[in-house]
């Protein structure tokens, strides 16, 4: 079921279940100007949890390998989440 939902369906879905579960604080942040960021990061944590190597993950994001390293920093990727550059 959920393979047939669109990606903004999804986020829909998960934005209105958590809004529920914190009486509409929606993380305690301005969700709107922080939109961008969180969904780079989740876009950055797909694309290296299908990825075997760093040139893999950059493909998939459509990124160079520096971009990806300053993501890497920036997003405070953990590092069980390291993959060797081919």
């Amino acid at each position: 079921m959920l393979s047939a939902l669109t990606l903004e369906e999804i986020i829909g879905l998960k934005l209105e279940c958590s809004s529920r579960l914190t009486a509409g604080k929606m993380y305690g942040f301005n969700l709107w100007s922080n939109i961008v960021d969180i969904t780079k990061e989740a876009l950055y944590n797909a694309a290296i949890s299908v990825s075997n190597t760093n040139k893999e993950a950059t493909r998939i994001l459509g990124i160079n390998e520096q971009t990806f390293k300053t993501l890497k920093k920036k997003y405070k990727i953990r590092e069980e989440y390291d993959i060797e550059v081919e």
